[in-house]
């Protein structure tokens, strides 16, 4: 007997229009380098793909560049995985979308977190999801930081860990920073 293969999100099983699609879970982590003014757009893109459950993990750092009422989707932070649990039988957050995401991607991700995460520190809402990640799952990283942040050398260590544990990284673009400078 071989093995079935679910269909691709959105995309319908056969005839039966009757038949629920399965959602492809996608957990979106922002961090606080100043890219995390684009949260808002990167939501709105990430929502026009059909079959697409988008959920947000902020750090309180990135809550600094957006506007959380223009973020139309379920958003964590560190105060959410407080609340949550009480006592020993509640659920636990960052594992709980550990086991729901299909994809995580963090973005953008500042020279800060990139630091904790590449050496395994996990004190924050995202990067206890991040450190608890199964790794057959995919995890996209996009790195965001001023331009000296980037060329220092252990921005490169840090970002060859992450590869590593089986992270994709989605490269820096060349532009002009919001300091001035020009630069990745």
């Amino acid at each position: 007997m071989e093995p079935m293969s679910l269909p691709e999100a959105g995309i319908s099983a056969g005839n039966s229009s009757s038949v629920p699609q399965k959602k492809f879970h996608v957990l979106v982590g922002v961090t606080g380098s100043v890219a995390a003014l684009k949260l808002p757009l990167l939501i709105a893109e990430l929502l026009k793909i059909p079959g697409l459950e988008v959920k947000v993990v902020t750090t309180e750092r990135a809550k600094h560049f957006y506007n959380s009422l223009e973020i139309p989707v379920t958003l964590y932070g560190d105060e959410e995985e407080w609340q949550l649990w009480k006592s020993r039988s509640d659920p636990v957050l960052h594992i709980e979308l550990r086991r729901w995401a299909d994809l995580m991607v963090v973005a953008p991700l500042d020279a800060n977190t990139l630091a904790k995460v590449a050496n395994g520190i996990c004190d924050n809402l995202l990067t206890c999801v991040i450190r608890a990640w199964d790794l057959s799952k995919p995890l996209l990283f996009c790195p965001a930081m001023n331009t000296a942040m980037w060329e220092h050398p252990i921005t490169a260590r840090h970002v060859e860990q992450l590869k590593a544990f089986g992270y994709t990284e989605i490269p820096c673009v060349v532009k002009k920073l919001v300091c001035g400078d020009e630069g990745q």
